[in-house]
């Protein structure tokens, strides 16, 4: 078979030796190439790596004596992540490899997602890991497309149980490099949150009409992760122009809720400089993690399940005038232009007249809070209809269209 993709395959070959060759030798069997990488400190391996400890050292401004010296396993682990994550970073912009496999414990899976957050999206990145999809990984440490596969019985040496994950994640690195489509960076992509349509539903008009208008629209589900692609993605310049008019998750955050896409959540467009139409969709909900027993302080709320999965909290009219304070300190930051939208008859389909959720009071001291905070460099458009009829999708439309032609938007 013919050798088509390269893989960099990155470990601590002082003690996975047999582990790392084993990932390799699978991904050569499957017609695949292999470059390696070694972040160990203390051992060697049993043959050289095409990319050295002391290579990946010196690629971070220091020395695999420095590490040593430190006396400190976590500062010396550090030392070889923001090595190998410059290097990982250079060698991809230099088309060495084309997807990247990491396996490793509690130490190197700390220093395999800071390898994954260096890469670009659509680069695959499999990270092995002994304690994938494990609490002690935060959230926002996780890149947007990384895929992590838990290496089931591999402490200590090959097994035939941890060699069929070994082999999964092989293969599944090497397909992900044959088959990945790459973002097209000839084509504008406009970035949109979102939530499903049964609660928000501007989206099926507006994704058509502006692919119509010869864009590319990116939806993202507002539902912690979702907003954390976002912003990353919003941070890298990766966006014409945002449509963020779900931006609950900025309420989660305020609120505490661990469905959180972070405390940058509203800002990264904003300091990109990225032009911004923002409409604060589902503003009044709450999402936590329905399995977990409900907080104390929620227990008088009216509320929803909306499945096993997630329980969302309505707040009370005092409650969302921080989320209105918040929303008015994100976008103070921006350096670019933001609009924003607010439709004066609800945020969110639950919130219709006549809906479980209808909140009225709640909505009116949100709106007005809002516009008593909104800096003079948000432009803000109250309109007389709720976020999912028809007027607002022309209104986001005729704002956008303007910028188009004025060159704030650029093609």
């Amino acid at each position: 078979m013919m050798s088509d993709k390269t893989i960099l395959v990155i470990g601590t070959y002082d003690t996975k030796d047999d582990e790392l060759g084993f990932l390799s030798d699978v991904i050569r069997n499957q017609g695949g190439n292999v470059v390696t990488m070694d972040v160990s400190v203390l051992g060697d391996p049993s043959k050289p790596t095409d990319y050295s400890k002391h290579d990946v050292a010196g690629e971070g401004g220091s020395t695999i004596q420095a590490a040593i010296d430190s006396g400190d396993e976590n500062h010396a682990m550090q030392i070889m992540a923001k090595g190998a994550s410059l290097l990982a970073a250079r060698l991809h912009s230099e088309g060495v490899f084309d997807g990247t496999i990491i396996l490793g414990g509690t130490m190197g899976t700390d220093l395999a997602l800071d390898v994954a957050s260096a890469l670009p999206l659509g680069v695959p990145k499999y990270i092995v890991s002994t304690v994938s999809f494990s609490p002690i990984i935060p959230a926002e440490r996780l890149a947007a497309d990384t895929q992590m596969i838990l290496w089931a019985g591999g402490l200590y040496g090959l097994n035939s149980v941890c060699k069929a994950s070994l082999s999964q994640a092989a293969g599944a690195v090497l397909g992900a490099a044959r088959a990945v489509q790459k973002p097209d960076p000839s084509k504008p992509v406009i970035g949109m949150m979102s939530l499903g349509t049964s609660a928000l539903k501007y989206v099926i008009p507006l994704k058509p009409a502006l692919e119509a208008r010869g864009f590319e629209v990116a939806v993202f589900h507002a539902t912690g992760m979702g907003g954390r692609a976002f912003e990353s993605l919003a941070g890298q310049g990766a966006f014409a122009c945002v449509l963020d008019f779900c931006t609950q998750e900025l309420g989660n955050h305020v609120n505490g809720s661990n469905i959180s896409a972070g405390a940058d959540r509203l800002t990264n467009a904003g300091l990109n400089g990225t032009p911004q139409i923002v409409a604060p969709g589902c503003y009044d909900l709450v999402d936590v993690v329905g399995w977990k027993p409900l907080d104390a302080k929620w227990k008088a709320h009216v509320k929803h399940e909306h499945n096993r999965l997630l329980t969302s909290i309505v707040l009370e009219p005092a409650e969302t005038k921080l989320v209105a304070q918040a929303h008015a300190k994100q976008l103070a930051t921006a350096k670019g232009p933001v609009a924003m939208i607010l439709p004066q008859d609800g945020l969110g389909e639950w919130d219709r007249e006549g809906a479980e959720l209808h909140n009225p009071d709640g909505l009116a001291a949100f709106l007005a809070e809002l516009e008593n905070t909104l800096p003079d460099t948000v432009q803000a458009y109250r309109i007389p209809c709720h976020i999912n009829d028809s007027a607002f999708a022309d209104k986001a439309l005729e704002i956008f269209d303007a910028w188009c032609a004025d060159g704030t938007v650029k093609f």
